[in-house]
């Protein structure tokens, strides 16, 4: 059991998929925490302010102190760039304060968020101002949901024929969005489709061809590459 007691709650928000909670009790070990890739983007209140997880190309250590405690809401793939006025490959592997991109929107924002009383109400004053913000700024480009599900399933010539773009737009249009290549972006959808049939219990070597790899070393070469450790010890 996660000792964070971390727990999501599912979101229909202008492309948030969910906002979570985690919190350490005081008193309690230091817990560091593996984050691995999986497409999405956050935004992370803590006393400290709110941060921007930007998406991952490996895995990324998370450490939780006694006493501290983070409500976040979750982007979708390729949903967060017009919210946060910039592309995705700009935070790509790095957790900026969310002041450097809104300014002191992001600090009246944060202490909204802290002046809430429960972690459930500081989830809704996060989703709040993301649906503000993206309801201001535009969708995010029309290409995304079709890259994602043709990426699950094809190769990037496929999906690029499919969409009638070239592929170098492609790939320009995939940086800016989900801040990978669409190569990238498809290992890592790939990996976390392992990581959800994998917790089903079943023999890995289902899992690899289930997911798409091309036998079980591939996949644990792939889950060594993106998420640092065998994929037992991950789950």
């Amino acid at each position: 059991m996660n000792p964070t007691g971390y727990r999501e709650t599912p979101l229909q928000v202008a492309g948030l998929v969910c906002a979570w909670t985690a919190a350490l009790p005081p008193g309690a070990e230091p817990y560091l925490q593996r984050v691995v890739p999986d497409g999405c983007m956050d935004l992370i209140w803590s006393e400290e302010g709110i941060m921007v997880a930007g998406p991952d190309t490996g895995p990324a250590p998370a450490l939780l102190r006694p006493g501290d405690a983070m409500v976040a809401v979750r982007f979708g793939p390729g949903a967060a760039p017009p919210v946060l006025g910039v592309p995705a490959d700009a935070v790509r592997d790095v957790r900026p304060p969310l002041r450097e991109l809104w300014g002191a929107e992001a600090d009246r924002l944060a202490e909204a968020v802290a002046a809430a009383r429960t972690a459930q109400e500081r989830g809704a004053v996060l989703a709040a101002a993301v649906a503000a913000r993206a309801e201001a700024a535009g969708p995010a480009d029309p290409l995304v949901p079709a890259v994602v599900r043709g990426l699950a399933h094809g190769s990037v010539r496929a999906v690029s024929d499919e969409l009638g773009v070239g592929e170098r737009q492609l790939r320009r249009r995939s940086l800016a969005a989900f801040g990978y290549g669409p190569k990238t972006l498809q290992r890592v959808l790939r990996f976390q489709r392992a990581l959800r049939l994998a917790r089903t219990g079943g023999p890995l070597a289902d899992v690899a061809y289930t997911a798409g790899y091309a036998d079980q070393a591939h996949l644990a070469h792939e889950v060594r590459d993106l998420g640092g450790e065998p994929i037992r010890a991950l789950l």
